[in-house]
């Protein structure tokens, strides 16, 4: 494991609930290392449909897959709440980013990463108790993955390399602490 992967090469699980790299001050920064969150734990669910299909999942494949699993359903519906309940009403308040049409994108982005999680983890859980999935299920998960796949690079390539910038430039001091304040809420 020193590698950081587990047996067949699967990335090993970040510690769900363990400290951020960035604090509660720094909410952005929070948002930028949950992207990481989510782009590892979307890669050990592609590697694994990838590497498996076709065949059971070895327990440390399914293992790795429920982790991912749970990561979003906990960390990655409060990453949309901190999104669409803190950062963007502020910055659809702050007349310098009014009208940002990002924004909305953003949101109806989140809803069809809902949409395609919820396939994912059906499919999956499916896979993991019955040990193994039809050719058409099997399709439906690989297709699936790789739309979340697609969404989630364009997704966060749009906010980091637009969103969170301008946001950063242009909310104030007092703002980011109350976003951070609410980011804080969530977890509590």
């Amino acid at each position: 494991m020193s590698n950081g992967t587990i047996g067949g090469g699967y990335p090993v699980a970040v510690q769900i609930g363990a400290r951020p790299d960035s604090g509660f001050d720094d909410p952005i920064g929070m948002l930028k290392d949950c992207h990481r969150r989510i782009e590892h734990f979307l890669n050990t669910i592609c590697l694994v449909v990838e590497r498996a299909h076709g065949r059971p999942m070895r327990e440390e494949e399914a293992a790795a897959v429920d982790a991912a699993l749970h990561y979003f359903r906990v960390g990655g519906k409060r990453h949309s709440a901190d999104e669409e309940e803190s950062l963007f009403p502020r910055m659809r308040e702050n007349a310098a980013l009014a009208g940002m049409p990002e924004l909305a994108k953003l949101e109806i982005e989140h809803r069809d990463a809902n949409r395609l999680h919820e396939i994912v983890s059906l499919l999956c859980l499916a896979w993991i108790r019955n040990g193994h999935l039809n050719a058409a299920n099997e399709q439906q998960l690989i297709s699936a993955t790789q739309r979340l796949k697609s969404l989630y690079a364009e997704h966060i390539e749009m906010e980091e390399t637009v969103v969170f910038p301008r946001a950063a430039a242009s909310l104030d001091g007092k703002t980011i602490a109350v976003i951070g304040e609410e980011f804080r809420a969530r977890r509590v």
